[in-house]
């Protein structure tokens, strides 16, 4: 899936393999991306065809475990329900009776917002684990809740001044990548919201005076939503983005983009 963090547009992957054969995957995911369950979905499928045999096979799978470490909530945009609040998350696959069909896939989501947990509060070694995903770039030295063995290696792997020069080359292309990429979407999703906002706001306001309050602001919620969606992939486009990301970014089609890439490039001609 490429050899650096640039060639397959990751920060951090990990895929390890057990030695009873049981797969696990584990994404850290600094950016909400549209369709996220779907790619944790996709990523799955990986160790499930490689574990294809040629000849006879009876298609017994080994299990597989996919681990986002996530720096956003996804959860909150779905449900107001206390679970939605909750740090883990684990999903499986079930029947109508909620009773578990297949039980060698799991999902497995952090959502790292929710964890507020200081120093003082960590109580088992699950909390540190997680003060230690959230917290390690920020940390200069490891603290004395964190005295086991295995912190003491991660730290020691953490060490960017133990890289070679080598590593510490590819750890700062893809930082940088990283950041430019962030900042490109962070500033065209505001650059988006606000005129799409502002362009459906008079909309709605001149629309309701004529058709009334009510199908005015439903008009003008919907046209200043698919104008803000055009307003950010322009300024992706101008960026110099690919189609593919832009439409993964904003949800616009391909065709849409390329009609935008287009119009564009006949206004500067």
């Amino acid at each position: 899936m490429g050899q650096t963090e640039l060639d397959r547009k990751a920060i951090f992957d990990l895929y390890c393999i057990s030695s009873d054969g049981e797969r696990f995957i584990v994404e850290m995911q600094k950016a909400k991306q549209n369709y996220f369950k779907d790619r944790s979905v996709f990523y799955a499928t990986f160790p499930i065809q490689e574990q294809a045999q040629t000849g006879d096979w009876n298609y017994q799978l080994a299990a597989i475990y996919t681990v986002g470490i996530l720096d956003f909530a996804f959860s909150d945009d779905e449900s107001n329900h206390a679970s939605s609040k909750e740090v883990r998350h684990e999903v499986k696959l079930k029947n109508q009776r909620c009773e578990v069909f297949y039980d060698k896939m799991t999902f497995i989501y952090l959502e790292m917002p929710h964890f507020t947990k200081t120093l003082p509060e960590l109580e088992t070694i699950y909390d540190k684990w997680l003060y230690v995903l959230k917290h390690l770039p920020t940390l200069t030295e490891r603290p004395a809740a964190l005295q086991e063995r295995v912190f003491k290696r991660l730290f020691e792997a953490a060490e960017i001044a133990r890289f070679t020069s080598e590593e510490k080359g590819l750890y700062e292309a893809s930082l940088k990548s990283y950041r430019d990429l962030k900042n490109v979407i962070d500033t065209a999703f505001d650059e988006g919201k606000m005129e799409g906002m502002i362009e459906g706001e008079a909309k709605g306001k001149m629309e309701g005076m004529i058709e009334g309050e009510a199908k005015g602001k439903m008009e003008g919620k919907i046209e200043g939503k698919i104008e803000g969606k055009i307003e950010i992939a322009l300024n992706l486009i101008k960026k110099g983005l690919s189609i593919e990301l832009i439409g993964e970014v904003t949800g616009l089609s391909l065709q849409e983009i390329k009609k935008l890439q287009n119009d564009l490039e006949q206004e500067n001609n």
